[in-house]
């Protein structure tokens, strides 16, 4: 099948999944409600495959034949000709809970609903819409063009044929798709969660700085980047986002978002796209 693809959603995981996806040659249409985000979004995949140019990746015609298959859309209507729609909204269950019983209306009766949601129930989810076989979690890792992790989350009621064919089109992508089921926080945020609330903990008590526990953590278990600084690339309010459903979902306090972390959200500190959460960053330097 030739697919289709629409992405929900031109924020920093959207236009990542839109980048992928044009790469290889498939037509997109990126959506999202608010124009600015369109442009700035269409604006970090020009920048992301000039880069990409540049490092010897790929070459300027890979780049223009890219660029020329997203096109743009302020309406989810947008979505009807997609054989897939990937949503990559804020991490708000409300919010993906009204897009998918929109797209249930819209899209049509044989497309994939896919989330990238990060931890929120993919049955809950399917739930809102009236064919819930058809929709499955697609979870990519941030940087999406760079990441070689999709894990895909199969709700309660997912059928074979839709896992397959995912399974599939993430392979396609160059990615390597994991099957997990639908837990709060699946497997990869279920585990690196708490981590990271714990290296929050271990600033605001004093244990270290932020440099130290990110080195310690670089160096001492050989992760390419700190959980502080990592905490910053998610966004700081999705991190919290996603402890709130640990927390809700499994019943357990050990999931309770650490203050600091709550007081830095409220504070509009919400890692590298404000410019400053446990670092700062500037345009040029990214710290």
């Amino acid at each position: 099948m030739s697919e289709r693809v629409a992405v929900v959603g031109a924020g920093q995981m959207g236009n990542g999944i839109a980048h992928l996806f044009a790469l290889h040659g498939f037509s997109v249409t990126m959506i999202d409600v608010y124009p600015q985000a369109l442009k700035k979004g269409r604006a970090t995949i020009e920048a992301n495959l000039a880069r990409q140019v540049k490092k010897g990746a790929i070459d300027e015609a890979a780049r223009d034949a890219a660029l020329s298959r997203i096109t743009d859309s302020t309406e989810l209507a947008s979505a009807a000709t997609a054989t897939i729609v990937i949503e990559a909204a804020t991490e708000q269950s409300e919010l993906k809970f009204r897009i998918f019983g929109d797209l249930d209306r819209l899209a049509a009766s044989d497309a994939i609903l896919a989330s990238n949601t990060s931890s929120i129930s993919i049955t809950a989810i399917a739930g809102r819409t009236t064919h819930p076989e058809r929709v499955i979690g697609m979870h990519f890792m941030n940087p999406v063009p760079v990441m070689q992790l999709v894990e895909v989350i199969r709700g309660l009621a997912t059928s074979d044929a839709v896992l397959q064919r995912v399974m599939e089109l993430a392979k396609s992508l160059g990615k390597t798709p994991v099957e997990v089921n639908d837990f709060p926080g699946f497997v990869s945020n279920r585990v690196l969660m708490p981590m990271i609330n714990e290296a929050v903990y271990c600033l605001m008590e004093g244990v270290g700085s932020a440099e130290a526990i990110d080195t310690v953590m670089k160096l001492g278990m050989n992760h390419p980047i700190g959980p502080l600084a990592l905490a910053d690339l998610i966004g700081l309010d999705t991190c919290v986002a996603i402890l709130e459903v640990l927390k809700d979902g499994l019943g357990d306090d050990k999931y309770r978002p650490c203050p600091l972390l709550r007081k830095y959200v409220a504070a509009g500190w919400l890692g590298r796209k404000s410019g400053r959460g446990f670092y700062v960053y500037g345009q040029t330097d990214g710290r």
